[in-house]
Order: C-alpha cells, then sequence, then structure tokens
C-alpha cells in the first residue's frame, strides 16, 4: 500500500473507533461532486449526459463542507465532472484540508498547470490525476488527443512544487496484462506517491457501451499483471484484500454506503455509480431510507458486473479488520495468480464450483 503513514493511522483510528461504537453501516471515503461539467467527453463516461442547465449547477463551498460535516468519513474524494472548473475548489479544498480531512482532489490536468498555484502543498491534498494507459490508449480513452502528454506534465510540475500526486487508471476491454504492467512501470519510474487501478463501470448513459470489461475478463487480466508485477516496485493505492478480489481470489458483497455521494442533486442513492435511484436531502436520510438489501451483484441485475474500488474496497477493508490473519498474509504474499478463481453468484444465476481453465501469461524474470 502506497499510503502515507499519517493517513494510515488517521483511518485506523477511526475504523477503531466504529467498531467499539458498534456501528454497522458508516462511511470510509466521501464522493464529493460539486459539479458535473467536463472539459472532455470520453466515451465510458455517463457523468456529463445531462442538459446544460444541470452542467452549470455549483455546489457552494458551505454546501461542500456542510456534507463533509455530515458524513464524517476521514477521506473525501472529489470527482466530477472536472473539479478544476469550479471556480471556488480552492476554498472548498482549503476548508476540507483545515478540517484533516484526506482529499484526494481528481483531475484530468488539462488545468491543472494554470490553476496549481491556487493549491497548497498538504499532507492532507492529493491531486489523482486521470491517466488509463499510456500515451495512445489514455487519449483514445478520453477521446482527444494530446491529454496524455499534458497530464504527465502536470505530473511532473504538481511533483516538482511538493505535491501528493497519485494516478487514477480505469481498465477498459482491449486491455493487455503487459501493456498495463509497461504503464505502471511507467508512472512509478514519475515518482507518483501511488496508482489506483480499477476495471471501469459500464455506465447506463455511457455513449458507448462496447468498451466495458466485464465477469471473468476482469479477473483474468488482473491476473496476469499481478503475475507480472511480482518483480515489480509498484505502488497501488489499494488494501490488499480488494487487489486479491479483483484478481477473482475473493467473493465479495459491494458496501455502498462505504463511498456515499453528496452531488448537485443531493445525496445520491444508493451510490456513486448508480445515478438514477433517487437522491434525498440529508446524509441521515440515505443511510436509514435507502434499501440497500436491493443492490449489489447478487441483487441488482445493474451491479452485477461492478468490481469499482468505490464499491469494494470498504468491504475489503472490513474483512482485514475481521480477518487481519488473511489481510496479512495476502499483503505478504501478494494476490494469487494460478489455480481456481472464486465462482461469485449473480441475481440470474447462483454460485456454482467451477474450475477456470488458467490463461498463459508471460512473466519477466
Amino acid at each position: 500500500m502506497s499510503v502515507p503513514l499519517r493517513q494510515q493511522l488517521a483511518v485506523g483510528s477511526y475504523l477503531i473507533k466504529q467498531k467499539l461504537k458498534g456501528v454497522k453501516k458508516y462511511p470510509l471515503v466521501l464522493m464529493l461532486e460539486p459539479l458535473y461539467r467536463c472539459n472532455l467527453a470520453c466515451a465510458g463516461c455517463g457523468k456529463i449526459d445531462h442538459p446544460d442547465q444541470i452542467l452549470d449547477k455549483r455546489l457552494s463551498v458551505q454546501e461542500c463542507l456542510d456534507a463533509v460535516d455530515e458524513c464524517g468519513a476521514p477521506m473525501v474524494s472529489i470527482p466530477g465532472g472536472e473539479p478544476l472548473i469550479h471556480k471556488e475548489m480552492p476554498q472548498i479544498v482549503e476548508g476540507l484540508v483545515a478540517k484533516k480531512k484526506f482529499v484526494y482532489l481528481c483531475t484530468n490536468a488539462l488545468l491543472l498547470k494554470k490553476k496549481v498555484k491556487d493549491y497548497v502543498p498538504s499532507p492532507y491534498l492529493t491531486f489523482s490525476i486521470h491517466l488509463d494507459g499510456l500515451k495512445d490508449r489514455h487519449d483514445d480513452s478520453v477521446c482527444q488527443k494530446g491529454v496524455f502528454d499534458i497530464a504527465v506534465e502536470a505530473i511532473k510540475l504538481a511533483l516538482g512544487k511538493g505535491f501528493r500526486v497519485n494516478v487514477n487508471c480505469t481498465l477498459f476491454q482491449g486491455e493487455d496484462a503487459e501493456e498495463v504492467a509497461e504503464f505502471l512501470d511507467y508512472v512509478t519510474e514519475l515518482g507518483v506517491e501511488g496508482v489506483t487501478i480499477a476495471p471501469g463501470f459500464s455506465y447506463e448513459h455511457a455513449p458507448k457501451q462496447d468498451v466495458f470489461i466485464k465477469g471473468k475478463d476482469v479477473k483474468t487480466l488482473f491476473r496476469g499483471i499481478f503475475a507480472i508485477g511480482k518483480n515489480r516496485k509498484w505502488k497501488l493505492n489499494h488494501s490488499s484484500l480488494y487487489l486479491d478480489f479483483l484478481a477473482g481470489n475473493q467473493d465479495y458483497e459491494c458496501t455502498p454506503w462505504g463511498n456515499p455521494t453528496r452531488n448537485v442533486f443531493g445525496w445520491q442513492k444508493p451510490c456513486y455509480l448508480l445515478d438514477d435511484e433517487g437522491n434525498v436531502d440529508t446524509f441521515k436520510e440515505l443511510m436509514e431510507t435507502t434499501p440497500w438489501d436491493k443492490y449489489g451483484n447478487v441483487n441488482n441485475p445493474k451491479c452485477t458486473n461492478c468490481m469499482a474500488h468505490c464499491g469494494y474496497e470498504a468491504t475489503a477493508v472490513e474483512d482485514m479488520l475481521s480477518n487481519p490473519l488473511k489481510g496479512m498474509m495476502v499483503s505478504l504474499r501478494g494476490p494469487k495468480t494460478t489455480g481456481e478463481m472464486v465462482e461469485v453468484a449473480t441475481p440470474d444465476e447462483p454460485a456454482q464450483p467451477k474450475s477456470i481453465t488458467e490463461i498463459p501469461v508471460k512473466v519477466e524474470s
């Protein structure tokens, strides 16, 4: 794990307090979306499919700070849209840092060179820069040439100014394990603190539906990546058990309340990824009125192929707390990349024991 000790201790303390208080459902990360407007139109994004009157809406500084107080999560991820478009984003970040929240400001980096002067380096602030692969792969993903070069320049600039920098990578159909490994080598050499990596969620409103990788293909891909990575020095910004889940070795159901979302409509039910299920006015109402048992890969067809970290990282963390020895062993050895995969139940088909033939993977020594 690439998270600094200060953050690990703060989050660990928060988790222990929830356990001691007997809290069953608690947030780990607040997904704060102050706007939907973006300066890109990526093929796999369903977030910008709104009329202009919605894309022009913004959460105010006070609304953002109030959401953080309501929620109480120790970490805040600010996606979008493109957050750097928001004119009051520096004030929002300043307010969150003052509350000692660990902020991941997600950006495609097109505006970062211009805007970086508006921010102050802090152990509580990380620029999470979107890169979906090396140059051609990333530019194809975001449907615009030249974006990769701009993002890499911005990464170097932010690192040079003393900012924490993370890379957020989403994988889509047609990925090759060796190409992903080459990308992870590249961003590691850039000096980023860590990489957040996950398969893309199949948004219903995404302009292209054939770009999403699903099911066993996801697990086979990650097994190939992790097999290559056994001798590499990648810093993946995830718990060891979430990575083991991506490799098909853990049977998890998502924890949608682990990453609650506050956006321009209110508190989104049930999670960051499903945006057609309604919204409520308060976090308390979200927690108490959302029919949580209607969602998840076993209960809802919309959730069947989801393996996103915003749904499953909280589950993996909970498992780590309940089974520390298992978590430690996986952390030491890395995700298992051979043998049978765990068969996962879906709304249409219950899980059955099944042997899955491994696809040969070229492993560099």
